[in-house]
């Protein structure tokens, strides 16, 4: 039976900080970064909102993401606060953006064969922060009056 089959009625709910451990620590998140940056690298959408050289962006994604899910400052300790509206406001992320990076990182969490409890989280997460990352609607959007 592999990990991602295993019957969540076999441990008791999970709490969202115990995700880094029943993971697999702080290389099971590098290695789903790994896969999501993989898919990235070859979408005509969304490559051109990356530097050039990836390795320092799935650095900084690895460590927020294990950082949210219990591994304690592993972020912070050394980018501060995540602000990641501000981190993600140079760039344009439209819905279809939004949705692509989705896409991306769900296949990607699926990938990694994770225990049925931890990739219910994970993907529940991608699902709440996708809306969040938009900082830009298409232009036919009726705008409402400023006034």
């Amino acid at each position: 039976m592999s990990p991602a089959d295993d019957a969540t009625h076999d441990h008791p709910p999970l709490d969202p900080t115990e995700v880094f451990e029943r993971a697999g620590g702080m290389d099971a998140f590098e290695q789903l970064v790994d896969a999501f940056y993989a898919r990235v690298e070859h979408d005509e959408l969304l490559r051109p909102m990356y530097p050039e050289d990836l390795e320092p962006g799935k650095r900084h994604l690895a460590q927020f993401l294990a950082q949210y899910w219990g591994a304690g400052d592993v972020y912070s300790s050394h980018r501060g606060h995540p602000r990641l509206r501000m981190r993600h406001a140079p760039f344009d992320v439209t819905p279809e953006a939004a949705l692509r990076w989705a896409d991306h990182m769900s296949a990607a969490i699926r990938d990694q064969q994770f225990h049925s409890d931890v990739e219910a989280l994970l993907l529940a997460y991608v699902q709440r922060a996708t809306p969040t990352l938009i900082n830009r609607l298409p232009d036919d959007v009726v705008r409402l009056p400023s006034d």
